[in-house]
């Protein structure tokens, strides 16, 4: 029996293991596994070693050196030796895994330090571009700059000269003489040889005769053979890049390089890349010949590449393979040539008889346009039912012959709504109602018909027929399970607004404009509507909204409002004075409906007519303070003083008002009756001491008079009443610094802001206080405070931006435009920033935006103006000024300046806006 195998047998020893250790054993060494034995005092083999190398001993406690340097001045507290105490050692694999181990700990704590270490780099890194930027960066506006260059200016810039020396640039090239023919027939009557090399030829071979040297004196050489020769080997030169096809014999050189430059392809991809899409394209087509797209795809590929031939080839082919596939076909006609794609377009009309899209590329391909006809009318022989083909043959014929081809095509497509129509436009009225008469039976679900059969009506002035077709549209189509889709049907009545035809358009409107709309949704939903018109144009869409919108709510005041403003917007004024007759009659209690009637009639210069509907007013509303206030207007504007100050009598003992009291005053002042005024002011505020516009104004009566002191003390006084008025404390602030008193001014306007901190007025009269005075910085010093107690202020944030020096001044516009994304006062600020830097289109367009967020800014109308009066045309200053005058402004800084001075009372607002755009310097 043979002995069992131990299973170690065969295996590799452990790490480590020394044979016979376990028992005591320490194993032995051989001279062959330390070398030769050698005394310290031995040479060594390096004859020529240094001094302190040349014997063994000397090597040997050199590597004792080298291994381990355990030297005090080696060694550091904190990392201990320099070197490694151990790398003499053997590497086990338990130092494996704690290297491994240390090196996870290294990698977790640099990744824990990562995003810091980051930062510092990335702050590093910018610090270090700050201090030392690159070119690049240096010239990046000049850069920028250079796309608002001109071509003319780009031209101007003069070339770079030279930098080469004069023998970089004239080089000296090696004079070639050509040799004389006599030299040849010299040498070969004597029959020299050359025995010598020219170092500057470099010629291989030193017995290399002449030509003919070989046999001496032997004939003459033939001169005009070797003439010849030359013109041989020329023509066979010019031949091999001449036109074979046309034979020419002389290369025209700008047509060879546009041919060369035909020659490359004008796709961008890489050459590589091509060549896989080909070699999977192949693959494609092998694997499944029968699939078209592969064919298409293949074709494209190689017409991209410029292997116009080889597309056309595939794609015949693909015809060949895919005879049924009618975009294999057109893409054939497209890559073919004239005549050959009319004949692809013939043999795919042969697999494919009822394929309309050939049978128009057929038409296309045609140019003469009688052989586009023949070729429509044969395909309606083969494909009679295809729309396309009738609208396409239809388009070619005169008027007569395409209604009659028309009338042979609602037979062949009876379904068809643009047919039909097409048809009736075609016919006369009887012949047309007829023909729409036989479109609703063939087609009861399209509501164009319809509304195509009631424009008829209307154009041939039967109204009353209107109405009664769109209602019985709406209940035949709702009898055939069609929905009424409203925006649909709005849709098609904005359509007949644009077309003109008006009577239907206002027929739709009633009928669908109730459709699917809750009972309390319906006004809302209405103005929606109404405005949705207006702004696409369709005026009269919008009018029968109102109308309709008006017969439902009759007693409502807003509806009345919107429509009288959407007439005196869009309308005339017959239409909006009968509008208002009847709005004042359904709400008589509304003010302002009877003032709109009263203003309309005034504008129109018919006093009467406007006194008679104040004197309604004034029997509908007795005590009303606007209805007094408008009759009081209406008289002062016309000189008729006395009726005024009667009235404003009147009003004063029967409405008595803070209001009344202070036009009275105002008319006084203005007329130049200044103690009257000072009676009335005084008696008013008796009755109404919290109103600051009575003490303003009884102020400024003193101030014109030069009476400081009297001035003064009156907005004193208000101000005990009204310590939260503005308005005093900026008039109070203004007298003090008018009078030389700036302190005081400052010391009042602190006072203001103590009592009234979030007031953007007192900051900005601070700020302008300060600035006047000329110290700019504390001026800046305030805007700053400012802006943090009232951080969505316009009007400071608009100031702000002026306070800066010019190239800061857009970026203080970016972040007021941040804070204040709307405010009118900004979007100023911005178009005069643009102004100022001579940007007149950008100018423009914010000027716009202003006056259109908030058209009562008179300030931007003056500023606007303005503008158009310095970089504008006549036409554009007029539109200005109209656009203005129909606005109506009556806020803003410098336009109340100008509107509310007593010399200017009477003015209309054109006036105002020329005064005040002459009064503005753009000192921006």
């Amino acid at each position: 029996m043979g002995k069992k195998k131990k299973p170690f047998l065969g295996m590799p020893a452990p790490l480590g293991y020394v044979p016979g250790l376990g028992r005591g054993a320490t194993g032995f060494t051989t001279r062959s596994d330390i070398g030769p034995a050698r005394d310290a005092n031995d040479p060594v083999d390096d004859r020529h070693a240094a001094p302190g190398k040349r014997t063994v001993g000397d090597q040997m406690k050199k590597k004792e050196e080298d291994e381990e340097d355990l030297n005090d001045t080696n060694y550091d507290e904190f990392n201990g030796y320099a070197g490694s105490l151990f790398s003499s050692g053997p590497y086990e694999k338990d130092d494996e895994e704690a290297d491994a181990i240390y090196a996870a700990l290294d990698k977790r704590m640099d990744e824990r330090r990562k995003e810091r270490r980051e930062l510092r780099e990335k702050d590093e890194i910018e610090k270090y571009r700050m201090e030392r930027p690159k070119i690049q960066q240096q010239f990046s506006d000049l850069k920028r700059k250079l796309s608002g260059m001109s071509e003319e200016e780009w031209l101007s810039i003069p070339e770079v000269g030279d930098a080469r020396n004069k023998r970089q640039r004239n080089p000296r090239n090696e004079k070639l003489t050509p040799v004389p023919d006599s030299f040849f027939s010299k040498h070969l009557q004597t029959g020299d040889k050359h025995t010598t090399v020219d170092p500057l030829q470099g010629l291989a071979g030193l017995n290399t005769p002449y030509p003919g040297s070989m046999t001496p004196g032997t004939g003459e050489l033939d001169m005009r053979k070797i003439g010849q020769a030359r013109n041989t080997l020329m023509d066979m030169r010019l031949s091999q890049v001449s036109d074979s096809v046309s034979g020419q014999t002389v290369v025209d050189p700008k047509g060879y390089l546009t041919d060369l430059n035909s020659m490359i392809p004008t796709h961008g991809g890489d050459i590589s890349d091509i060549k896989k899409a080909r070699l999977l394209l192949k693959s494609v087509r092998e694997t499944n010949p029968h699939h078209p797209p592969a064919w298409i795809a293949s074709a494209r590929l190689e017409e991209v590449t410029g292997k116009l031939q080889v597309a056309r080839n595939l794609i015949m082919k693909g015809t060949e393979m895919c005879p049924k596939s009618e975009d294999v076909w057109l893409e054939a006609a497209r890559l073919q040539p004239g005549d050959t794609a009319k004949a692809v377009v013939a043999q795919a009309v042969r697999h494919l008889p009822q394929s309309v899209r050939i049978y128009i590329r057929a038409a296309e391909l045609e140019t003469d346009m009688r052989a586009k006809k023949r070729v429509l009318r044969k395909a309606l022989e083969n494909v009679s039912k295809s729309v396309r083909l009738w609208k396409t043959a239809v388009e070619l014929e005169e008027p007569e012959d395409a209604r009659i081809m028309l009338s042979r095509a609602v037979e062949c497509c009876p379904t068809s709504v643009e047919l039909w129509l097409a048809l009736a436009r075609l016919e006369t009225y009887e012949n047309a109602r007829r023909v729409l008469n036989k479109a609703r039976e063939n087609i009861p679900t399209d509501r164009h018909i319809w509304i195509t059969a009631a424009k008829l009506e209307e154009a041939n002035d039967n109204v009353q027929m209107v109405e009664k077709i769109i209602d019985r549209a709406i209940t035949s189509l709702r009898a055939n399970g069609v929905e009424i889709n409203r925006e649909q049907w709005i849709q098609d009545a904005e359509e007949c607004d644009k077309a003109g035809s008006v009577a239907t358009c206002q027929a739709v409107i009633r009928d669908v404009i109730g459709i699917g709309i809750e009972e309390e949704d319906r006004k809302h939903t209405w103005m929606e509507d109404a405005d949705s018109c207006v702004s696409h144009g369709a005026l009269e869409c919008a009018r029968a909204i109102y109308a309709h919108a008006l017969q439902v709510f009759p007693s409502k005041k807003s509806v009345w409002l919107r429509a009288a403003y959407f007439e005196k917007n869009n309308g005339t004024r017959e239409s909006l004075e009968a509008l208002l007759q009847r709005a004042v009659a359904h709400c008589p209690k509304a003010e302002v409906l009877w003032l709109m009637g009263a203003k309309s009639k005034w504008l129109a210069e018919d006093v009467p007519a406007a006194r008679s509907i104040l004197a309604l007013a004034f029997q509908a509303n007795p005590n009303s303070e606007e209805i007094w206030l408008a009759a009081v207007k209406l008289e002062s504007e016309n000189n008729e003083y006395e009726r005024a100050r009667r009235l404003l009598a009147k009003a004063r003992s029967s409405a008595p008002t803070a209001r009344v009291f202070m036009k009275s005053v105002k008319l006084e002042w203005v007329l130049g009756n200044i103690d009257a005024a000072q009676e009335l002011c005084t008696e008013a505020l008796k009755h109404y001491e919290d109103f600051p516009k009575l003490w303003m104004m009884r102020g400024q009566i003193e101030e014109q008079g030069e009476n400081m002191d009297k001035a003064r003390e009156a907005y004193n006084q208000g101000l005990k009443k009204c310590p939260h008025s503005s308005g005093l404390w900026w008039l109070l602030s203004r007298l003090e610094e008018r009078v030389g008193q700036l302190t005081r001014a400052r010391a009042i306007l602190e006072k203001a802001r103590l009592k009234n901190s979030q007031s953007p007025e007192l900051w900005l009269e601070s700020v302008r206080l300060e600035f006047r005075a000329g110290l700019k910085n504390i001026a800046n010093t305030l805007m700053a405070k400012a802006l943090q107690e009232c951080p969505n202020s316009g009007i400071l944030w608009a100031e702000a931006v002026f306070l800066e020096a010019r190239p800061q001044r857009k970026t203080k516009s970016v972040d007021a435009l941040k804070k204040c994304e709307h405010d009118p006062h900004v979007l100023l600020a911005v178009a005069k920033l643009f102004w100022s830097e001579r940007k007149i289109t950008k100018a423009r367009e914010w000027f716009l935006r202003t006056v259109k967020i908030e058209p009562d800014l008179g300030d931007a109308w003056a500023l606007f103006y303005k503008f158009e009066l310095q970089h504008g045309t006549e036409e554009q200053q007029e539109e200005v000024r109209k656009r203005c005058e129909n606005a109506e402004p009556r806020h803003g800084e410098l336009w109340c300046a100008e509107s509310k001075h007593v010399l200017n009372w009477q003015k209309k607002t054109g006036e105002i806006l020329a005064g005040v755009a002459g009064k503005i310097k753009n000192t921006f």
